[in-house]
Formats: C-alpha cells, structure tokens, sequence
C-alpha cells in the first residue's frame, strides 16, 4: 500500500502530459474529519493484524490484464493514461481506514463508503457523481444430511461494486460467492473485457443470479422432502421442521426480490452510461432473475400449503384421539353400569339369590363389550 506522497506524486502520460494530484471530493474530506474529534487522520489498520482487504489489484488494457504488481494508486494513474484502460480492485471486509484510504483516491462518497464496511444493505442501484453503487445480495446452498429445527439451509452474503470511467472497486462480505473465479474467467473473454469496467458488473452479477438459481433448485428437493413427510401415512412431518424451512426461505426471498428493480434500470434503454452491448446480457441476467423469483414466490406459496395440510393433520389426529377415546369409555361404561347394578346391597333383588348369576353377569358385560367394539371398529372408531 503507498503512503499518500507516493500517491499524489505526478506521472507522465503516454502524450508526454503530466498528470496531476487530483483534487479530492469535498465529501470524502468531511468524511475524514468526522473519523476522529480532532480532525486528524484515521488511524490505520492495528500493525499486528498485518491484514490488508486487497485481495487483487489489477490493470486492464484493451481487454488483457496487466503484469505486474499494482498499487491502487499507480493502476488508477495509469488506466487514465490509456483510452481503453480500466482497473478492478477486489476487497474483502475492508476496514474503514483502508476503505477510506481508497475512497480518497478513487473520489467515492463517504455515504457509499459507509454501506460498503458495513454490509446491512438491500440490493440497490444509487449514482454518487460519476461513480454508481451497485450492491447485491449473495446466496449459497448449505448442505445438509436431514433437514432439522436447526439447520441452515440458505448463507447470505453481500458484494458491492463501486464502477467508475476507468475503474470498479468489488466489496465482498462472506463467501458466499468468490470473486477470484469470475476474474479468472472474465480475463479469458477479451472482447467482453473491451467494453470497460461494466464488463466486470455484469461478471459478477450474472454469477450472483446463477448461484440463485443453483440454490432455487437445492431448495426444491428440501421441499419435496417435506412434502412427502407430510403426506406420508407413518411420517413424523414436524412443524418446526416447516417453521425452519420458511425462514431460510424469507431469508433466500430478501436477496433475489429486491435486486429485480436495479437490474430494469440497468437493462433500460434510457440508461446510457451501461454500453449498449452489456444491456444486453444483463437482460439475460434479468431473464434469470426473474425465473427465479417466479420459483421463490411458488416454494412460498407451496411451503404455506404444506403448513397448513400439517396443521389439519394434527387436528385430524386429535379427533381421532378423542374417537378412540370415547369409544374405550363407551365399552368401559358397560362394565360400570352392570356391576354397579349387581353390587347394590338391597334384600329384595331377584338376581342376588341365581345359582348362575355371576357367570351370567361377566358374560354380559363380555357380550356387549365385544359387540360396541365391532361396531366401533366398523365406523372408523378404533
């Protein structure tokens, strides 16, 4: 990382112009004020972490990657030495000094710096002069053996994208999507790298959409498995189970909806800055995103109607409880009333003196017995 005086030093151009230290946005100064009460500079990152959020600097020229190491500084001054030169830079959980150390070289807005530390963004398109903050929400399949109350079926992550004339800056929060895959290969696709720092949105957002769908279609087999448990006739079908599965759902639905909106505009022909050749394929994108949507709203839909098949279930087993109930009370009130019957001591009863009366008496109750449990059986009671 350079200090600022190796930052602000002049560059020759290729014309043999001079470039200049450029005049830092006012925003991005008061930001830096704000950091500490008595206007000095932020502190750096603590020297015993030794971590730095850069994952990857480069500098794309006509489509093709660069050698060399780059600092953030030296790639920006030198991409706007080229007509078609660009640079990206991949971060991962940046501090806010080192963010802001970057917002100070690329002109970002301290509003902007702000959402990319913190990562508690909805997806979003905002425009900060001539810089546009894209953020998304990503997504990833947790693997699981059996589906439990406790298990974790969607991670959620966030990447944001800064994307500038001659440079886009990625954020990415969590791993649920990988940044170093999608730079791999959008370095081997040098016409859709000509078409500038858009090229690298549209990279990132078509991978974000496809790990959509990817997780759309793992959810599917965990509803089908539900489903079936439900309906099975030996099955358990806990509710908490459904409960579990609904909320990762509602997790999974705040990543995919809300992004439908950035990518209209981002798609609309009013929208000139996005080459024309890239509103494209992020209508692709947007295709994609929208089966997507279309398959959450329907697991939604089809999670409450597992629902609520459980709960009739369980109001179905209570009633047969309360049946099977019933109808052991019914024959045990047999054997109530006619030992009650002959176990009064009163002198004139004209059973108290029969030879057979007690065998008589078992067999009756034995009789009756049996003939209320065949009927019950019968009628769906037992």
């Amino acid at each position: 990382m350079t200090d600022r005086t190796e930052r602000d030093r002049t560059a020759p151009s290729a014309t043999g112009r001079v470039l200049r230290p450029r005049a830092w946005p006012s925003p991005v100064r008061a930001m830096t004020r704000m950091l500490n009460a008595d206007g000095s500079p932020p502190a750096p990152a603590p020297a015993g972490t030794g971590r730095s959020a850069v994952v990857d600097c480069a500098l794309y020229v006509d489509g093709k990657r660069q050698p060399g190491d780059w600092t953030y500084a030296d790639a920006l001054a030198a991409a706007r030495r080229e007509e078609h030169g660009f640079v990206w830079i991949g971060l991962h959980e940046p501090e806010l000094a080192e963010m802001t150390a970057i917002a100070e070289t690329y002109g970002l807005h301290e509003l902007a710096v702000e959402d990319a530390v913190k990562a508690e963004q909805r997806p979003k398109l905002e425009r900060f002069g001539d810089v546009v903050f894209l953020v998304l929400r990503t997504a990833r399949y947790c693997e699981h053996a059996e589906l439990t109350e406790n298990s974790e079926v969607v991670e959620t992550g966030q990447v944001m994208l800064f994307i500038g004339p001659n440079f886009v800056i990625s954020v990415r929060h969590g791993d649920a999507c990988r940044l170093a895959p999608i730079r791999a290969d959008l370095e081997t696709k040098q016409e859709l790298l000509l078409q500038g720092p858009w090229a690298v949105a549209y990279g990132v957002t078509d991978r974000v959409v496809d790990l959509y769908l990817e997780v759309a279609e793992q959810i599917e087999d965990d509803l089908d498995v539900l489903e079936a448990e439900v309906f099975d006739r030996h099955g358990h079908g806990r509710i908490q189970r459904i409960y579990q599965m609904k909320r990762e759902l509602v997790e999974f639905k705040r990543a995919v909806v809300p992004l439908q909106r950035p990518l209209m505009t981002l798609t609309s022909q009013v929208n000139r800055e996005v080459p024309k050749e890239i509103r494209r394929y992020f209508r692709d994108v947007q295709d994609h995103l929208s089966r997507t949507v279309e398959q959450v709203n329907s697991y939604d839909d089809l999670l409450n109607s597992i629902l609520q098949a459980r709960l009739a279930q369980v109001t179905v087993d209570q009633n047969n409880d309360m049946r099977k109930i019933a109808a052991w009370a019914a024959i045990a009130a047999v054997w109530t009333s006619i030992a009650g019957v002959e176990g009064m001591n009163f002198d004139n009863m004209p059973e108290l003196k029969m030879t057979y009366g007690y065998p008589v008496a078992l067999a009756l109750m034995l009789g009756v017995s049996l003939a209320l449990y065949r009927w019950f059986r019968r009628n769906g009671w037992l």
